[in-house]
C-alpha cells in the first residue's frame, strides 16, 4: 500500500519526465535500464532506492532536494530572526 507522500513523489517524477519531453523508454535508456524499470516505479509497483532516485533526478535535471522538500510531512518552520 502506497502512502500519499509516495503517490505525490511518483506524480512529481512523472511530471518531471514529461516536462523534459522524454518517454519512459528514453529515460530508461539514459539510465541504462529497461523501460519496465521506469514503468514500474511510475505505476508504484516498485520503489526507487536513494541512488536510483538521485540518478533519475539527475537525468531529468531536477533537484532531488527540491522534490524531497515537496513531500516533507512537516516542513520546518522559519525561525524568527533575532535582532
Amino acid at each position: 500500500m502506497r502512502t500519499p507522500r509516495q503517490i505525490l513523489l511518483q506524480s512529481l517524477l512523472v511530471d518531471a519526465r514529461k516536462a523534459k519531453g522524454l518517454t519512459q523508454a528514453e529515460l530508461a535508456d539514459a539510465l541504462g535500464k529497461p523501460q519496465s524499470f521506469v514503468a514500474k516505479y511510475e505505476r508504484g509497483e516498485r520503489r526507487l532506492d536513494v541512488v536510483e532516485f538521485v540518478d533519475v533526478t539527475s537525468v531529468l535535471s531536477v533537484s532531488a532536494g527540491d522534490l524531497l522538500a515537496k513531500i516533507e510531512p512537516n516542513p520546518p518552520k522559519k525561525r524568527p530572526e533575532v535582532a
